[in-house]
């Protein structure tokens, strides 16, 4: 169980680097760190709006996420 969950969590961690390495940026610099976004962005439906490489990041980050603590709780049995 335990070398199942490696394999896993090491090609979701690969794929989720490749995933994000892939993304255009949508705001240049520090700006969108801070809050430059506007209220239309924050509306409702964003996951309809959101591209497939951000989908893809999204689960990606959840598997990636779900693995790791179950890494946890397996190894320390």
């Amino acid at each position: 169980m335990r070398i199942f969950l490696m394999v896993i969590h090491v090609i979701s961690c690969t794929v989720l680097i490749a995933v994000i390495l892939l993304q255009h940026r949508k705001a240049g610099g520090f700006s969108g760190i801070f809050g430059g976004g506007t209220q239309a962005d924050m509306s409702g439906g964003q996951w309809q709006r959101l591209s497939m490489l951000s989908k893809a990041t999204v689960i990606l980050t959840g598997v990636f996420m779900a693995t790791s603590l179950l890494l946890v709780i397996v190894g320390s049995r």
